[in-house]
């Protein structure tokens, strides 16, 4: 039987958190969402820093939803100097001053469609990257877009094309980093509107002086009006092309495939002169093709491969180069895994799209600054590396025993741990 004796002075479990809280304060972040957001009014008691602050320590302290800040992690946070802790109810109602009114779009078959465009908060956003020097100002990036459905069940939520309901954001990243959200309808045409919204995500990154090299984006984005926005934003675009009749037509002609060898695969590559759309532009389409492992015959072609084609005005880079840099844009999709499971995507606190648009760009906020943090502590932590996920981090880095105790040149926190805490320069 275990011998247990009790220890009557309060020590916390997740001492790690005040170091991000350190960090928080020190590289300006608080600074700057209140200057950006401006304050809130005078009974509201606290402000949009504090806030936004509070729901960082949730999700990387581990927490799913907001309500833990109160009953898993309230006591502890309340144990930091200086730490001011609002309660759930109060981090919701300052996300929702913060939301902005849906656009109405009408599509040309009169059905109506919800979109959220809240450029305030993304811009703040952009502005946290630039900060952390996550991002640089007269610098060129990779830019890539996808539009993802977030499964929920909220009031608003409308059936998708998977048959469940739920959201169907756009997301614009520029790495790891998540640079630009905008919510929409699950019901919505992922090319509806979608140039509106690229031309909004690039005129935001540009008015901070951050420049496109590429742009990277799946067949959702084959659209003739989506591709003249992409071109004009960025210097080279890859974007894969949709089936049609008339790019078989051009393949039928090609005699002279080029053998390749990718990912241990065999493939046949070859480029021609986009057609479709746009002719006068000299676009370049990139064909792969591989043997069916069934000789499956291809109704368009009439024989046993499976095309895959890329549009790009790049004529500089081989087929193969082309291939292996659009397939590397499973980054991008992997941000949605993340934002999911790590960040409470899955558990969204409101019932309406505006609303949660608004939390969404907020723990897209937090997970930049959480990648900057984790960066930071991996040049420390030798069990931490940069793109270590939060579950792991909570156990290697925020769960560790400590005591905050005021002593006369002011507070010290004192850690039961031999880990390199000492070490963080923050």
């Amino acid at each position: 039987m275990i011998k247990v004796q009790n220890y009557k002075k309060s020590v916390s479990p997740f001492s790690g958190i005040s170091f991000v809280n350190e960090s928080f304060n020190s590289i300006g972040l608080s600074s700057l969402i209140d200057s950006e957001l401006g304050e809130r009014v005078k009974y509201a008691g606290y402000s949009y820093s504090e806030i936004i602050r509070s729901l960082t320590n949730v999700f990387l302290s581990g927490g799913d939803v907001i309500e833990d800040v109160s009953s898993h992690l309230g006591t502890h946070l309340k144990e930091i100097p200086n730490n001011n802790v609002p309660s759930p109810d109060t981090i919701q109602r300052g996300l929702k001053e913060l939301t902005t009114e849906n656009i109405v779009h009408q599509s040309k078959s009169g059905l109506c469609y919800d979109f959220n465009v809240n450029k305030k908060l993304n811009l703040l956003n952009i502005k946290s990257l630039l900060l952390t020097k996550q991002l640089e100002s007269n610098k060129d990036y990779d830019f890539d877009y996808d539009n993802q459905i977030t499964a929920n069940k909220k009031y608003d939520a409308k059936r998708t094309y998977k048959k469940n309901k739920g959201y169907f954001p756009g997301v614009a990243t520029i790495g790891d980093n998540i640079v630009y959200i905008e919510n929409r309808d699950g019901n919505a045409n992922v090319k509806f509107k979608q140039a509106e919204t690229l031309q909004n995500a690039y005129g935001l990154l540009k008015s901070q002086d951050i420049t496109i090299n590429r742009s990277r984006m799946d067949a959702g984005s084959y659209s003739k009006d989506i591709i003249e926005v992409v071109a004009k934003n960025s210097k080279l675009f890859y974007i894969r092309a949709n089936k049609s009749d008339t790019v078989f037509e051009q393949i039928l002609e090609i005699s002279d495939w080029i053998d390749i060898e990718l990912n241990y695969k065999n493939y046949q590559v070859a480029s021609i002169k986009f057609k479709q759309f746009n002719e006068d532009k000299n676009y370049r389409l990139v064909i792969m093709r591989e043997k069916t492992s069934n000789n499956q015959i291809d109704v368009f072609t009439g024989d046993a491969f499976k095309y895959r084609s890329i549009l790009t005005n790049d004529w500089k880079n081989t087929e193969k180069q082309i291939i292996e840099y659009y397939n590397n844009r499973g980054t991008s999709e992997k941000i949605f895994d993340v934002m999911n499971n790590d960040f409470g995507w899955k558990r969204m606190p409101f019932s309406f799209l505006n609303q949660n648009n608004t939390f969404m760009i907020v723990t897209a906020m937090i997970k930049n600054f959480y990648t900057y943090f984790v960066g930071l502590v991996s040049k420390v932590f030798d069990n931490i590396s940069p793109t270590t996920r939060i579950k792991r981090f909570v156990f290697r880095f925020i769960n560790v025993a400590g005591k905050w105790v005021h002593q006369s040149r002011g507070w010290v926190l004192k850690l039961y741990s031999k880990s390199p805490y000492k070490q963080l320069l923050i």
